[in-house]
């Protein structure tokens, strides 16, 4: 892997980052077609490359988290509990029943389309009304083995696609961000793990991630976190939410046209 590619998945992380760190999501479903596109990482290599890249950069919005004693608590606990499972059987279906580039593409714009539109709706219509009642424990646990199972598939960990479920429940973004962030530095850990045994016991599937690239994404992703959090209060939330909406759609609509035309 040569010095520029190495720049480029630096600067392309630390970007995604500092967009995204503010509003308390992973920058990995953005990075994938970074990862794709340009810096041709081969799929289903893709996927525990970008479990890599939320492994690196995750600590930095953590540690905030944590000095601001919102990190840990029952949620958290519920929703690694049920996620851990998930992203270890996601990793297994991306590599022996999906590991095709054109399905791949086709998968992450209808995980793309939708959070975008989300975000929109959720962003131009707030929710009104008294906050709903929390889901139950075993509601919760099923809930984050589901989307781990997703996030396994698409390598980004599962805390961004909770996220936006919990607070679209009325949940608020003070619980719900630190612990979605959780889960996903958690299942992420797994999920690459987990992919590093596949290689083994599979080597003809190049499931091993990028090594060179998920660290180097990893280190622009976590100072982009540390510069996205300063940021944060500077910023109007409403603007970086429309902003990340349309960027999901943009790009979902982009893999859907690609996969389409194979």
């Amino acid at each position: 892997m040569d010095w520029s590619a190495g720049l480029l998945a630096f600067t392309a992380g630390l970007l995604i980052s500092v967009v995204t760190a503010p509003v308390g999501v992973s920058g990995a479903v953005f990075l994938l077609p970074v990862q794709l596109s340009v810096l041709q990482v081969p799929s289903p290599s893709v996927t525990p490359t970008n479990l890599l890249f939320n492994v690196v950069a995750g600590p930095g919005a953590l540690l905030r988290y944590r000095r601001r004693g919102d990190l840990g608590g029952r949620l958290t606990r519920l929703l690694v509990a049920g996620a851990v499972p998930g992203v270890v059987l996601g990793a297994v279906i991306r590599v022996f029943a999906i590991p095709g580039p054109r399905v791949f593409r086709v998968l992450v714009a209808l995980l793309l389309l939708p959070l975008g539109l989300w975000l929109w709706i959720r962003t131009l219509r707030p929710a009104t009304g008294a906050i709903r009642p929390d889901p139950g424990p075993r509601s919760t646990v099923l809930l984050a083995l589901t989307v781990g199972t997703v996030g396994g598939i698409y390598g980004i960990g599962g805390g961004s696609l909770l996220g936006p479920i919990l607070a679209g429940r009325g949940m608020a973004m003070a619980r719900v961000a630190p612990a979605a962030l959780a889960c996903t530095f958690v299942t992420s850990i797994v999920g690459a793990t987990t992919y590093a045994v596949l290689a083994l016991v599979a080597p003809g599937h190049n499931i091993a991630p990028d090594w060179f690239l998920g660290l180097v994404c990893g280190l622009g992703g976590l100072c982009g976190g540390v510069l996205g959090a300063h940021l944060q209060p500077r910023l109007p939330e409403r603007v970086l939410r429309l902003l990340l909406g349309t960027l999901a759609m943009a790009l979902g609509a982009l893999y859907a046209v690609q996969g389409a035309a194979g």
